[in-house]
């Protein structure tokens, strides 16, 4: 098999110089390019087709938000993985909202890295249930959905469904959990899609705390 190919987006080279060690100790990555910005990232991508994106959020002349809204307007389906650090959850939601794969803080352990890129590479999102869980106390702080018919927009069954999905669990997970169909979770979250106007499980999980739809 072909290893995975990997670009990283950070303005701190050492961060980069880490993320592409820990990634050379294993044989299914390969580090094809780096950029300290996202213009640059976006003026590599011309020229190079990784199979995943490791991005930062916060980087001189175009950060990673502006880089991942400007793949999202160019249809480029090249997964994105958030790299982040415990001070930008407003970011991160962000992110997750315009359509990335998961996120990661830079100091994440081996496992976790690989874990989260072969998720993304096979299309799943894959949301870090600590970072989550801290993401959404800190939500619970505002004000909850301010009508009745925000906050019934969904219905209780699809809100569990949706809190398990943002802490992690797999629609066949979810199925085994509730003693349903794994088609019956699926279609429940296409439903929350249609709902909240989204169509992947990270923008339906941001745009469901940002609306004050998940508590913990």
């Amino acid at each position: 098999m072909n290893p995975y190919k990997i670009m990283i987006v950070d303005d701190h080279f050492v961060v980069r110089e880490g993320l592409k060690l820990i990634l050379e100790t294993s044989d299914k990555f390969q580090v094809v390019g780096e950029a300290k910005n996202g213009q640059e990232a976006l003026d590599l991508l011309a020229f190079i087709k990784p199979d995943v994106i490791l991005m930062d959020l916060n980087m001189p002349v175009m950060g990673g938000l502006e880089a991942i809204q400007a793949l999202k307007d160019n249809n480029d389906p090249t997964p994105v993985i958030i790299l982040t650090t415990y001070n930008e959850d407003e970011l991160m939601i962000g992110g997750l909202a315009l359509g990335a794969k998961g996120y990661l803080l830079k100091d994440t352990n081996r496992e976790n890295l690989f874990r989260n890129i072969e998720s993304a590479v096979r299309g799943e999102t894959l949301l870090s249930a600590d970072i989550l869980e801290r993401v959404m106390a800190a939500k619970m702080q505002k004000p909850p959905a301010s009508s009745k018919t925000e906050a019934t927009l969904l219905s209780a069954r699809e809100t569990y469904i949706l809190q398990s999905v943002a802490r992690g669990f797999k629609s066949k997970e979810i199925a085994f959990e509730l003693g349903i169909a794994e088609r019956t979770v699926k279609a429940h979250l296409t439903s929350i899609y249609n709902k909240l106007g989204v169509d992947s499980r990270s923008q339906a999980v941001a745009t469901a705390l940002e609306r004050g739809l998940l508590k913990i």
